[in-house]
């Protein structure tokens, strides 16, 4: 079995490769291929994940390329993790926003506009070489915004489905505060990427125990001090959003805090500093603790069990996963990319049935993807009118002052990485 992994000059991937380490029997790889263009960070990640195997005798080989067609010659699945424009077009998005008085953020709202546009050419454009080396490929998509790009990728009929670490980190919290195997948790998550909500937490499968209320009874201090919500909204709720819903739930409280500290660009960037020089320690042979504040916690896990589902039936039969609605949600079009439990094979990726959904939740998630109907349409079509239209109907931004205003500053801010500017 031959994996790449496109981004993987990425100060993630040390996390990813403990994972593969340690769950080889699920996924039992042969060849692991990185590519990045970044030649100094893949030649330190690279050698630091041949380190990890040969600590956990994985007798996979690892190697380091910056050719991608070199690096998805036959490969049964391409992973992508990568970031057009660095940390540098990231602190960007999170800062400029801020202007108008809206959130500043890479995955939502401007900023997340903004990434999208990047993103979008840049992964189809892979995903076609994928294709031309591999038609039977599939490839899974960590990188951010999830929903868009994965629709995207679904558009253009490749074998793709998306992956986030949001329901999994859940799942690994619930199961401790619960006092059960992570494996007894099934998610009831349900809405858009980064856009989710828990609305049952079921012990053994999708038709066990519904512990939520439960947790809420016991643990709901701690579940809103983790979010940064007030207890009352989850009394009030009755389910658990995901810590992305603060953008929406408290946005202007949000603004103020982003206008009073570092970005968290700033901080990643730092840190990625700080990691790298790990890396470059040839003693170094284990993923250092540093790169658990780093984000994509449980990443691994989650990617090894969907590359196993999907390669050979393998892994957990039931996980979240980002793919196309097709009437699981039916005031959604089928051809929205959800968030939500699936059953995952090497057929792909089948929703389960969803039942009722408060029009508390409905509502937003149809505006959100509405949302993404149109910066999909400006990401692969370019243009100011299509920019301007994606900003005014996104709900964190919603007035046309300000989609006016950001639109010259999304413009202004990413010119080098939009064709059509």
């Amino acid at each position: 079995m031959k994996l790449t992994v496109v981004g993987g000059g990425s100060t993630y991937t040390p996390e990813l490769i403990d994972g593969f380490a340690r769950l080889r029997d699920t996924l039992p790889i042969e060849e692991l291929v990185l590519m990045d263009p970044a030649t100094d960070r893949l030649a330190l990640v690279g050698a630091l994940a041949r380190r990890i195997f040969t600590r956990q005798d994985h007798n996979g080989t690892i190697t380091t390329t910056t050719d991608l067609d070199e690096a998805v010659d036959g490969a049964d699945a391409v992973l992508l993790q990568l970031r057009v424009g660095g940390q540098a077009a990231r602190e960007q998005d999170e800062t400029w926003p801020l202007e108008c008085g809206c959130v500043g953020q890479e995955t939502t709202g401007a900023g997340g506009l903004a990434k999208a546009l990047r993103t979008v050419p840049v992964v189809l454009g892979i995903a076609d070489r994928v294709r031309r080396a591999n038609p039977t490929a599939w490839i899974i998509d960590f990188t951010n915004p999830v929903g868009i790009v994965t629709r995207a990728l679904l558009q253009e009929g490749h074998k793709a489905v998306g992956l986030c670490n949001v329901a999994i980190g859940f799942q690994r919290k619930f199961a401790t505060m619960l006092g059960v195997s992570a494996s007894d948790v099934h998610l009831d998550h349900v809405g858009l990427n980064h856009l989710t909500w828990e609305t049952g937490v079921r012990l053994g499968g999708p038709e066990g125990e519904n512990a939520l209320p439960k947790l809420l009874t016991d643990h709901a201090d701690t579940i809103a001090a983790d979010l940064r919500l007030p207890r009352a909204v989850l009394d009030r709720l009755g389910v658990v959003p995901s810590y992305y819903l603060r953008y929406y739930y408290a946005h202007d409280q949000v603004v103020q805090e982003l206008r009073t500290k570092p970005s968290r660009a700033a901080e990643v960037a730092e840190m990625e500093r700080k990691l790298l020089a790990l890396y470059a320690d040839p003693a170094l042979d284990e993923k250092p603790e540093l790169l658990s504040k780093r984000g994509g916690a449980y990443y691994s896990e989650a990617a090894v069990d969907l590359a196993a589902a999907l390669l050979n039936g393998a892994g957990s039969p039931y996980q979240v996963v980002n793919t196309h609605n097709n009437g699981t949600l039916p005031f959604l079009p089928d051809d929205a990319v959800i968030e939500v439990q699936a059953a995952v094979s090497r057929q792909g990726a089948t929703p389960l049935p969803v039942s009722h959904t408060d029009p508390l939740y409905a509502g937003l998630m149809a505006q959100v993807t509405a949302y993404e109907d149109l910066a999909l349409d400006a990401a692969l079509h370019g243009g100011r009118t299509r920019v301007f239209k994606a900003l005014l109907s996104h709900p964190l931004i919603g007035q046309y002052e300000y989609a006016e205003k950001l639109t010259d500053e999304l413009i202004a801010h990413n010119r080098e990485h939009l064709a059509w500017a």
